[in-house]
């Protein structure tokens, strides 16, 4: 039997208290497809307001070491929230490696990136502030986006002359090293040897003074990634002078994307986008 995608659109007014002026029209759509891959659909939830200004974007990437999670679950977005502070906001699924090899996650990451880029005039996004957000495994990804980037991956999922830059990135709760994470053997390419992956796939291996922005959110007790991986990328950031900010909790575990994360990054995204 075929399976049918079908995809939800909604119209929801943001109340004028949520923006300080009047009401603006969102429009979210649910199971929007970004990629294909293989004869698979890689799908995406999206919300954007309706206003005349170019709007900045924010892609985020779940959390669950690779192989569980999705674009709905506590390591993402909301995108309606998100469309309300005046954002292109998409929420994406990935290939898990529960059946899809690593670097099938990170690859899709990049094809959602693009599929931004190759639809910025429809959504009216500028191309030039397009932000990430990820938590955990969602962190890494991430993160390496803003220091590798495309690297030696290659594209996957379609929009292959499309780019795949950003202006800054949040990581939340994430993973910079995968050789000494005790789940970072989760990340294991075929025909590879898993070491030297591993650390093409580590974003503390590529710090360098062209490094995006990243703000990084951890806690000390955070029990599925040691915050030393946080402390020890915020130096190698700081060593490159890349801009970056440490936000340093003592008590959260490991954080979702939680109230606290969403100021955080909020005040972020507005201090990158402030004039030199």
């Amino acid at each position: 039997m075929r399976r049918l995608i079908i995809t939800a659109i909604a119209l929801i007014c943001v109340a004028p208290a949520a923006l300080g002026q009047d009401a603006v029209p969102i429009t979210s759509k649910q199971d929007v497809i970004y990629g294909r891959v293989e004869g698979s659909a890689l799908l995406a939830d999206i919300a954007y307001p309706q206003r005349g200004d170019r709007l900045p974007a924010i892609v985020s990437v779940h959390g669950g070491r690779w192989r569980a999670g999705n674009r709905t679950d506590a390591s993402s977005i909301k995108v309606g929230q998100w469309a309300g502070f005046g954002f292109f906001a998409m929420s994406i699924d990935y290939r898990l490696v529960g059946g899809s090899p690593a670097p099938a996650p990170y690859q899709d990451v990049l094809c959602a990136i693009r599929w931004v880029h190759a639809h910025a005039s429809e959504y009216n996004v500028d191309p030039d502030r397009i932000y990430l957000i990820g938590q955990s495994a969602g962190g890494h990804m991430v993160s390496l986006v803003a220091t590798l980037g495309e690297g030696s991956y290659k594209r996957a999922g379609g929009w292959d002359t499309d780019r795949d830059d950003v202006r800054a990135v949040i990581s939340v709760a994430g993973a910079y090293d995968l050789n000494t994470l005790s789940w970072g053997n989760l990340w294991t390419p075929t025909n590879e040897a898993v070491d030297t992956a591993r650390r093409l796939a580590s974003p503390l291996a590529h710090v360098t003074a062209s490094t995006k922005p990243i703000l990084i959110i951890h806690s000390d007790d955070d029990r599925s990634v040691p915050v030393q991986q946080a402390v020890d990328m915020t130096q190698a950031l700081q060593k490159a002078g890349v801009r970056n900010r440490f936000v340093h909790y003592t008590d959260k575990g490991h954080m979702g994307i939680v109230d606290d994360v969403i100021k955080e990054a909020r005040a972020f995204i507005a201090e990158i986008e402030q004039p030199k």
